[in-house]
């Protein structure tokens, strides 16, 4: 059964990072390109070496080739899983870009189901799907190559926003746009209106579980703490506390749950205690046993004063 369940998983996980492989391409080959367009991230850069060559160079070249490098130095960081999964990612991202290039009935232009007069919903809808696609791969285990690689490598050692990371990675190429003889002023906000929407829906996708921080008053305290422990597997933390009210001493469970276990506790606490009190807090993040890793930058060797003489100015 174990077998099975690993097998299973696996086959999930490249269905996922196929179908988000082709939502990332459909954004960039659909709406972007088609409309002269760029953003951020490594895609904003090879169509800014696409339309610096008049075509000559094809994103879907120059993103396979830049992206090279990178997976190296991701193997090595990250472990030959994630290289796996990103090199997957990377080959069916590109050969979706392929595809989706010659089919001009996907494009986004005048003529096509989904064109968009308001030329301003175009980088809107374009990082909106971006975001789906990336967001979609680093949960499961992959990248689409460039600057999100960067992101969750620095994102394994210090708890920092990935939204924050592609934000100061791609202001940068965003600019570069300028650089480009027939491009303007305006070409270089629709870049910035795209990433925008790419960060407002980055976090979401791949923070999409949150974690709650829950305080529960009950007289069915043992039997509440006994089903979340062994239904749920997960621990709880009894306080001592004292109703000010009645000046008696009762016990307040506190309890870390994901979001998928909340409603299948709250339903429970209610069953088992209809008058039970819950105070419930979301949680920016939780690290530990059972949730996320602990991140606390990588071991530097840093050697230590160890006699009582100051340091020599």
């Amino acid at each position: 059964m174990a077998v099975k369940g690993s097998v299973s998983r696996v086959i999930r996980d490249y269905l996922v990072l196929t179908l988000a492989a082709f939502v990332f391409a459909f954004a960039w080959e659909c709406f972007m390109i088609p409309n002269g367009m760029s953003a951020g991230g490594m895609m904003g850069l090879c169509t800014v070496l696409q339309y610096a060559t008049g075509g000559l160079v094809p994103a879907a070249y120059s993103y396979v080739v830049i992206n090279a490098l990178l997976i190296l130095i991701a193997v090595i960081l990250m472990g030959i899983g994630f290289g796996f999964k990103t090199i997957y990612a990377i080959a069916v991202s590109t050969l979706a870009m392929k595809l989706l290039s010659g089919m001009e009935a996907l494009h986004c232009v005048e003529g096509s189901f989904f064109y968009v007069r308001e030329t301003l919903l175009i980088p809107v809808i374009a990082g909106f799907l971006e975001a789906i696609g990336i967001g979609l791969t680093m949960r499961y285990g992959g990248s689409t190559g460039g600057t999100d690689i960067i992101a969750l490598m620095v994102n394994k050692y210090w708890p920092v926003n990935l939204s924050r990371v592609f934000l100061y990675s791609d202001f940068v190429i965003v600019i570069l746009v300028l650089f480009l003889p027939d491009k303007t002023f305006a070409d270089m906000i629709y870049g910035f209106v795209e990433i925008t929407s790419f960060i407002l829906m980055i976090d979401m996708v791949v923070g999409g579980q949150k974690s709650y921080q829950l305080m529960v008053f009950s007289e069915k305290n043992s039997q509440i703490a006994d089903y979340i422990c062994k239904e749920l597997d997960r621990g709880v933390t009894v306080i001592q506390g004292m109703g000010w009210y009645t000046k008696k001493n009762r016990d307040i469970l506190l309890i870390m749950l994901d979001q998928k276990q909340f409603l299948p506790l709250s339903r429970t606490i209610k069953e088992m205690d209809p008058k039970a009190f819950i105070s419930v807090a979301p949680t920016h993040s939780v690290y530990g046993e059972g949730f996320s890793e602990i991140k606390a930058g990588p071991k530097l060797n840093i050697r230590k004063n160890t006699s009582n003489e100051l340091p020599q100015e």
